[in-house]
């Protein structure tokens, strides 16, 4: 059986579809067949930073409500073997995600897969809360700022009340973090919360940490997850992360600023 993850938030921009891209794709370079789906129904952008837009012929929805299968909805990855991407429909109302329905494609997902990665909305609609739904574990994508680690411990809060394995009586869903567009010189000037500051707010792990960089928009723009540019500091950072999720126990990098040297210095370069 598959092991199902929610890529999850309370405040949207923070990089939730970005690192969903990131994880699958790590995953599968990794060697475990991956499935990665877009629960954002009327949006859809998933399919943009995966480059494969042009190959969308059916949806989750589509496949829902029985108008394709699943293999005629699946896109395989065209520089990444092991990995397939299941879009969300741009034309459909949430609503058109069914209880019933998800279970479905998750349970057929997993005769097949090892990992089910599961791109949220951001909130707690109805799509955010389909995506958690049957999850087995769950990362929370937040910011260093106080907004999004408040509305990031409000989802929280979400995920250990209202899932399955809340209502079977199995606790809450174990879930990791990671902060993303993180800027070591803002931390030291104070403009922005610390990795430590947030990990004492929210009380969970801290998978990792990915520094802001203009390598995330470029690789978005180019439709292609980041953690393929593995000369980025973001790409390595994804990686890291990906080896931790696996269990691999890595340092965390990227906190600090760089120190320049003495010609470095002089001419403030």
């Amino acid at each position: 059986m598959a092991r199902i993850v929610v890529i999850t938030s309370g405040k949207g921009g923070v990089g939730k579809t970005t690192t969903s891209a990131a994880l699958a794709t790590g995953l599968a370079l990794e060697g475990r067949k991956t499935a990665v789906i877009d629960f954002d129904v009327g949006l859809r952008n998933l399919d943009l930073i995966m480059g494969c837009e042009r190959r969308v012929v059916y949806d989750f929805v589509n496949v829902i409500n029985g108008d394709a299968n699943l293999r005629q909805a699946l896109i395989k990855d065209k520089r990444t073997d092991n990995l397939f991407i299941l879009p969300a429909s741009q034309t459909r109302d949430k609503d058109a995600l069914t209880e019933a329905g998800v279970e479905k494609v998750l349970d057929e997902l997993s005769q097949e897969f090892e990992y089910i990665v599961c791109d949220s909305p951001a909130g707690i609609e109805r799509g955010a809360l389909m995506a958690a739904y049957f999850a087995d574990e769950a990362i929370v994508v937040t910011n260093p700022e106080v907004s999004s680690v408040r509305d990031s411990d409000r989802m929280l809060g979400i995920l250990s009340s209202k899932t399955r394995k809340a209502e079977r009586g199995e606790g809450g869903l174990p879930a990791r973090l990671l902060l993303t567009r993180y800027a070591p010189e803002r931390v030291e000037r104070g403009e922005m919360l610390s990795m430590e500051d947030v990990t004492e707010i929210l009380s969970i792990d801290m998978l990792g940490v990915v520094p802001e960089s203009q390598s995330v928009l470029n690789a978005s723009n180019a439709g292609m997850p980041v953690i393929l540019d593995e000369e980025s500091d973001a790409g390595q950072a994804y990686r890291d992360a990906v080896a931790r999720f696996l269990g691999e126990d890595r340092p965390h990098r990227f906190l600090s600023t760089q120190k320049k040297g003495l010609f470095g210095r002089l001419f403030r370069g």
